[in-house]
């Protein structure tokens, strides 16, 4: 059996969202490929299908053959259309999502020298941030083989003698991985290079050459080269930096091989630069990160792992220096600028005092930051400008709430549905809707109703095929074509309601129609929980901005609902007839074009007039740059990913304070 699709992985197959995949096809018995122009490889090996590069919008095909095949193409076809509803989501936050804008790094030794002399060294600006402090050379020797021919009768023997450091190399990582001290990002990195230490790829490769006469720690330093090449040669510069983890998972076998420890970074002392020709990301996870002032690395660009871990923990790094690193070995002090990529070897007085200040400058915008977390935005005439959060799990709870959430403006629904085999009972809904309620009590908790199309399908549910399904069968209008489903939804809805913060909200509108249905709807279910003497409550009723019908016939719409929430994803498409994951025309997908800026003027008079909250749920609600002039539109509620809340609350109580 076989079935295609587009692939909606955010930057496509890279390392985690591989690992990911794999550990999904490994779940089915049943034999497992993926195919991308022709080319066909297992769906159980992480590295095979890292090099496959399959690429965000690109179209592959999932083969499966086995028992279990049917099982087994929904499950795998249902994560590359939507990865966030397939395994768990750690370390998302974490994913080459947040590399938009870094640079990729040079080839080595490539990068040009900053201004100001030969104690000053330009690299790639892999994490921002300013560091000052001693500096600490971690340049651990190189491995070799041993360079020698294996009798025949050795063979059998070193190949056991491989597979158990192998196996040892992953009870490493398995140790590592049940760790509390790990962060979720850093133990999705880490699965990651265990997945490589497993995977055939690799330790084919070593065995074949071990077969040939080859000592194991040979075999395991060509097979690393061989594939890391095959990394290097790739078209992606993310899937480039793949290389340097296929040779840090190389290091770590010779090692155990060889019978040694690696050079520990257990004792470097707090503030220190780490000055390093390479740092595998295996080694960076495990040590002691709130001792390290900053990363100095000859390997590696801004979309490493050593690069995500630093950025994660809020390290400065400047990394991919080359050949320049050497400079770096006899240093005694450091100062690097991770926003410009410079390094600094021994800084005089004045520079001294020039990244002193700017170190405290950056903490104090951080420390500044943080503040916000338990602040509410007041405008000057009073008003409070609502911040709150946008999720579509449970498991994100935590992130919001440490962020300063003041509720949820939008719950995706659609991955509590798309994250299950089948459709979730009435039961499970109410207990999810019920949680998130009590989480931020007595904060508002506004969920979307089912926001389901063709293009992202959901077991359970037959979709038609359709040529373009943004503009189909998606919905408000398949919610309310298929009533058994949509029913079980918003009684859920009525009974997690008791709680008293639940709001309802329905995507798609374009007719003021498909409100009066859904209230009728509602009516009814009411009427059934009242029968069943089921406890149940209302809730305000609300739809979001998303289509230009909806913006033209706003006025009519804002008598008919509690409020509006401005979908400026959805919306700034449609305005624009540019479909928003076609790279060819992401130039026209601009929140600040003057039809997108005028559309959401319209809908925040209407709602104004009607005297209803209008609010907004669309990535833009979190751009410091546009927040002072939606909340002159009328908006007093953004909702936005938890990570730009305490900025945004920042904007807002400037706008205060400028009266």
């Amino acid at each position: 059996m076989e079935r295609s699709t587009i692939v909606r992985v955010h930057e496509g197959l890279h390392a985690r969202p591989a690992t990911r995949f794999v550990k999904l096809a490994k779940g089915f018995e049943s034999d497992v490929e993926l195919v991308k122009d022709g080319k066909a490889v297992s769906a159980k090996s992480s590295v095979k299908l890292m090099l496959l590069a399959v690429k965000e919008n690109q179209e592959v095909t999932v083969r499966a053959n086995g028992a279990d095949a049917i099982e087994a193409l929904e499950a795998l076809i249902g994560y590359l259309e939507n990865p966030r509803a397939g395994l768990d989501d750690e370390a998302e936050a974490q994913s080459p999502a947040n590399d938009a804008g870094q640079e990729a790094a040079p080839a080595p030794g490539s990068v040009p020298a900053a201004p100001g002399g030969a104690n000053r060294l330009r690299g790639v600006a892999a994490s921002e941030g300013f560091a000052i402090g001693p500096a600490f050379a971690h340049f651990p020797s190189d491995i070799a083989g041993q360079g020698r021919m294996l009798r025949a009768e050795e063979i059998e023997g070193e190949i056991d003698r491989f597979r158990t450091a192998v196996g040892a190399v992953q009870a490493r990582m398995d140790h590592a991985l049940a760790q509390d001290s790990l962060s979720a990002g850093d133990r999705g990195i880490v699965a990651a290079l265990r997945d490589i230490a497993a995977d055939d790829s690799l330790t084919g490769e070593a065995e074949g050459l071990i077969k040939g006469g080859n000592d194991a720690v040979s075999a395991v330093i060509t097979a690393a080269s061989t594939i890391a090449a095959e990394f290097s040669a790739v078209d992606d510069h993310y899937l480039n930096a793949r290389a340097d983890d296929v040779h840090a998972v190389g290091r770590q076998i010779c090692l155990v091989l060889l019978g040694q420890d690696d050079v520990s970074l257990e004792n470097i002392p707090e503030g220190a630069i780490l000055i390093a020709d390479d740092i595998g990301a295996w080694d960076l996870a495990r040590a002691p990160l709130k001792r390290i002032g900053g990363v100095v690395c000859g390997h590696g660009g801004a979309t490493s792992h050593i690069a995500i871990i630093a950025r994660s923990h809020g390290i400065p790094a400047v990394l991919g220096l080359g050949d320049q690193v050497n400079a770096l070995r006899t240093a005694r002090d450091v100062a690097l600028d991770g926003n410009a990529g410079h390094v600094i070897i021994d800084p005089d007085e004045a520079t001294r005092a020039d990244f002193a200040g700017r170190v405290e400058a950056a903490a104090k915008e951080r420390a500044g930051l943080t503040v916000f977390k338990t602040v509410t935005p007041k405008l000057a005439d009073g008003r409070i400008i609502e911040v709150a959060a946008n999720i579509g799990s449970l498991e994100e709870i935590e992130a919001a709430q440490e962020a300063g959430a003041m509720g949820i403006g939008l719950f995706r629904t659609e991955l509590l549905f798309m994250r299950h085999m089948h459709l979730p009972s009435e039961d499970m809904q109410a207990e999810t809707y019920a949680a998130l309620a009590k989480a931020f009590a007595p904060y508002p908790v506004i969920v979307r109703t089912l926001d389901i199309g063709g293009d992202k399908p959901i077991a359970g549910i037959e979709f038609p095929d359709e040529e373009n399904p943004f503009l189909g069968w998606r919905g408000i209008r398949m919610c309310l074509d298929r009533p058994d489903i949509f029913k079980r939804q918003l009684r859920a809805l009525l009974r997690a309601a008791v709680h008293g913060n639940i709001k309802v909200m329905l995507p798609m509108v374009s007719d003021i129609s498909e409100v009066r249905q859904t209230r009728v709807l509602v009516d009814e279910c009411t009427a059934e929980l009242k029968a069943e003497g089921v406890p149940h409550a209302s809730f305000d009723l609300g739809v979001m901005i998303e289509t230009p019908a909806a913006v033209l016939i706003a006025p009519a719409l804002a008598k008919e609902v509690a409020f509006f929430s401005i979908g400026t994803n959805d919306l700034t498409q449609y305005i624009m007839a540019a479909d928003r994951l076609n790279p060819t025309v992401a130039k026209l997908n601009d929140v600040t074009n003057p039809a997108v800026m005028s559309a959401i003027e319209m809908t925040a008079k209407a709602g104004v007039a009607a005297g209803i909250m209008v609010g907004m749920c669309g990535e833009a609600a979190g751009r410091p740059d546009l927040i002072a002039t939606f909340v002159k539109m009328g908006l007093t509620e953004l909702s936005m990913s938890p990570a730009s809340i305490q900025r945004a609350k920042k904007a807002i109580m400037a706008m205060a304070a400028e009266g």
